[in-house]
């Protein structure tokens, strides 16, 4: 079976190493001209990831190159603590750049897998009995299924279930994440157990992070509406400033460093409304079908998805409406709980009131191990199979 996967970055490298080790043809198409390296840390938490990790060969890969825990201390404009808010919250059981993931993902899969880099899909044709896709570059070619891994401005979701605005629910938040260097002369930066501190800034309705892991500067806030052009990095750039003009402390200057970052990234803080996953014989994986921008389940539930769909479309022995039909069922759970929060509010909330609130979450250690609890429920499903892949 001839299986395109539109996306090479988590989710699609991850689906290309089961179905090419089982048995598919498998080529994954991806925009970017190479793997992209670095980028924001991503994290892993619980029973069912760490079995995923283990299952696919990776779990000592990804512990060689995790991050160091970090902590966000949340301080004032005078640099006074207070909050933490520990690295195990945040980190999860193992955390790692988004870069290194897919390289590693990307090894462990090119065996199986052909690669192809700086190009696109730009139409799919599904006649029933395959889907015919034209690319950018590339001559056009049929294959069996295609999945779109394209993140949550999704292409391959465009072209086979309609206009993003169908599938995307805005949060009215918005992140900006890059490096450049950050202005914490005079703070303390890391623990003698090796842990890395960063240093957090609230104002209502502001956030910025500094100096941590997640990205060497964090930024979200909240905006009325997106004045910016997606595609225009400087409208992006300028877009931020606007939004964090007046700011105290040393947010200005994190501004002014971050002007000039080659991975300067901004986007909306959006999850998908998606119910089905599949349509024909297209069918969407990690954030194109379920994301919850900055929500914390969104890396790891990636490498689920693509685990059940691979393990549904080789349960089902080449019926791929019957493995879609299953992965949709199995999928429900586990994306409706990844999708249930909206972390803006909780990040940048809106009144001086609610962020001394929020503080108090991290204060108050009942609260605190609540929220631990929890989010171990949340990553944990044991509903997920053990489907017999190699």
């Amino acid at each position: 079976m001839k299986v395109l996967i539109s996306g090479a970055s988590i989710a699609g490298p991850a689906l290309a190493r089961w179905l090419g080790r089982n048995g598919f043809d498998v080529t994954v198409v991806e925009k970017a001209a190479s793997l992209r390296p670095g980028g924001q840390a991503v994290d892993f938490k619980g029973r069912t990831h760490r079995d995923i990790l283990d299952r696919m060969g990776i779990l000592d890969d990804v512990h060689a190159n995790q991050t160091a825990k970090t902590d966000w201390r949340l301080v004032d404009e005078n640099d006074r603590v207070k909050a933490t808010v520990p690295g195990e919250f945040i980190g999860g059981d193992v955390e790692i750049l988004r870069g290194d993931l897919a390289r590693i993902l990307h090894e462990h899969s090119q065996a199986g897998a052909e690669y192809v880099f700086d190009d696109e899909i730009l139409s799919l044709t599904d006649s029933g009995s395959g889907v015919h896709a034209a690319f950018a570059t590339r001559p056009s070619e049929r294959f069996d299924l295609v999945i779109g891994a394209d993140g949550v401005h999704s292409a391959v979701r465009r072209l086979a279930f309609g206009a993003e605005e169908q599938f995307i629910q805005a949060r009215g938040h918005y992140y900006a994440v890059a490096s450049g260097e950050m202005p914490l002369d005079g703070l303390e930066r890391q623990l003698p157990d090796g842990r890395a501190i960063a240093y957090g800034y609230n104002e209502p309705g502001r956030l910025a992070l500094l100096g941590g892991q997640k990205a060497p500067s964090l930024f979200v806030f909240r905006a009325d509406r997106p004045d910016y052009d997606r595609r225009d990095v400087g409208s992006q750039r300028a877009f931020l400033a606007s939004a964090y003009a007046g700011s105290g402390w040393r947010v200005p200057a994190a501004i002014a460093a971050g002007r000039d970052a080659d991975d300067f990234y901004l986007d909306v803080l959006a999850r998908t409304t998606m119910t089905s996953f599949t349509r024909g014989r297209v069918a969407l994986v990690g954030d194109a079908g379920f994301a919850n921008t900055l929500g914390g389940f969104g890396t790891g539930l990636a490498l689920v998805g693509a685990y059940v769909l691979a393990g549904e479309l080789i349960a089902a022995r080449g019926d791929h409406a019957a493995a879609f039909a299953a992965y949709d069922r199995r999928m429900k759970k586990p994306t409706n709980i990844a999708r249930s929060g909206n972390v803006g509010p909780f990040l940048a909330p809106p009144s001086a009131w609610r962020i001394r609130t929020r503080d108090w979450t991290f204060s108050n250690p009942l609260m605190y191990r609540s929220m631990m609890w929890l989010t171990d429920v949340f990553a944990t499903d044991d509903s997920i199979p053990a489907y017999r892949l190699r």
